[in-house]
């Protein structure tokens, strides 16, 4: 309960922090995926998901909501 509690009651710099780090894990995600499609003995298989075009996508937009966030959260705003 004090996690929903704390989500709900959240500023927005908080929330712009945790969605700004969920897109940052998710660009990791997208990057472990385009080694991994890089490293497949396989070359032909190359699969249809544009993993490093979703990876600067992911990166950008959790640079973005980190900037916007994570100053105001520190100072406390």
């Amino acid at each position: 309960m004090k996690l929903i509690d704390g989500l709900r009651f959240a500023s927005d710099a908080e929330v712009l922090s945790l969605w700004g780090a969920g897109f940052a894990v998710l660009a990791v995600v997208c990057l472990v995926m385009e080694r991994r499609r890089m490293k497949r003995a396989a070359i032909n298989r190359v699969g249809w998901v544009p993993w490093t075009g979703l990876f600067l996508v992911c990166v950008v937009v959790a640079g973005g909501l980190l900037a916007l966030g994570v100053p105001s959260w520190l100072r406390g705003a």
